[in-house]
């Protein structure tokens, strides 16, 4: 493979990263179309997850598609689903070549797709620069893989550590230069996660905001007793954004679920775990309505337990140049750690200067299990 060939891949995963946030239960995909050197067509799985990115190049490719090279970031679909098979549009469109960046553990797809481009006579190249791929895709093959989506705990932090003074006093922590950052890395998750400490203290609206009209993540609140404000921005706002609240199985029935039901939020029941949301049933309870990338923003107890059971797949962590003391609030509650060794591990990605803040992104390493 060449440098060109390079080149036209990332202008394929340029595109998919586009859609992430806003594809779901569909993974982001992009695709371009070269023909004689030159990208005739090129497209994204369009926002609600239809239409796929393959037919939205070929649409715009129009008869260049026939004998052109196609670069795409996934396999293409070999399945009737509500839209026809991708993979039948290329072989229509005629085209000469199909270079995949990754394929598609889905099993209805799972190498079909592969297998019925090269029945038709046309020339496969799979595998191509995988790992960024899989990296962009991450939260879809999760889903697919392992029933569960990735998860990012965001934490906004002082020196110190701290996330709050002693009297909860938290507004703000970071400036607004970061604060418009959250914003960005909601934008591209499919749903935004609190615990039901930061619902009542905070009341939070969790949208994405500053970047003009874009799709909304879903809301999500873990607590086990639904012990949250009588009234709130997310209840006033349940109907027009979607709001999910993850409890246990008594508190579903309870006449607060009702309330928040009539004012048009989705009650999801699981199981629980020392009295608590058990983590690991929480993220497969929205991995089942198709979330594929989560963002958690707090608090200190739930991203504590999200560490704690191995949950948390990457770590944002906004570093204020304060300092709060002892007495502060810390960003992370307790562990329950009695050695070293115990702890849990990120391997750092990425530092940057975002305003008077920094920004560490810092990733779990993958294991035998992933």
């Amino acid at each position: 493979m060449t440098d060109t060939d390079r080149q036209h891949m990332r202008h394929a995963l340029s595109l998919a990263a586009r859609g992430l946030g806003r594809v779901w239960p569909n993974p982001a995909v992009g695709c371009v179309i070269v023909n004689d050197g030159r990208v005739v067509g090129r497209g994204r799985t369009v926002d609600g997850g239809r239409p796929h990115a393959e037919t939205q190049a070929l649409a715009v490719a129009g008869h260049q598609a026939a004998g052109a090279t196609v670069y795409v970031t996934l396999e293409p679909c070999a399945h009737q689903g509500q839209t026809p098979p991708c993979v039948d549009a290329l072989i229509s469109a005629g085209v000469g070549r199909v270079v995949i960046a990754c394929g598609d553990p889905d099993p209805r797809v799972a190498g079909k797709g592969i297998e019925k481009l090269k029945k038709a006579g046309i020339p496969v190249t799979t595998n191509f620069l995988d790992d960024e791929a899989q990296e962009l895709q991450k939260g879809f093959l999760s889903r697919v893989r392992l029933g569960r989506p990735t998860l990012t705990l965001k934490l906004g932090m002082t020196l110190d550590g701290r996330i709050a003074t002693a009297s909860g006093e938290s507004q703000w922590i970071t400036g607004p230069d970061a604060r418009r950052d959250v914003h960005r890395l909601r934008s591209s998750h499919d749903a935004v996660l609190i615990g039901a400490g930061t619902a009542r203290t905070d009341d939070p609206m969790l949208t994405v905001r500053g970047f003009g009209n874009v799709p909304q993540p879903i809301r999500v609140v873990a607590s086990r007793h639904l012990r949250l404000l009588d009234q709130s921005q997310l209840m006033a706002t349940a109907s027009e954004t979607p709001v999910w609240l993850i409890c246990g199985d008594d508190a579903a029935q309870t006449d607060v679920a009702e309330t928040w039901r009539a004012n048009g939020a989705e009650i999801i029941p699981v199981d629980t775990q020392n009295g608590q949301i058990a983590p690991r049933a929480l993220l497969s309870a929205l991995g089942s309505k198709g979330i594929t990338r989560v963002f958690c923003e707090g608090g200190g107890t739930l991203g504590a337990s999200l560490l704690a059971e191995g949950c948390v797949d990457d770590l944002v962590v906004f570093t204020a140049g304060k300092l709060l003391g002892a007495e502060g609030q810390p960003g992370v509650g307790a562990l329950g750690l009695s050695a070293l060794s115990d702890a849990p591990e990120f391997e750092l990605v990425s530092v940057q200067r975002i305003g008077n803040d920094v920004r560490h992104h810092w990733r779990r390493p993958v294991t035998v299990a992933d």
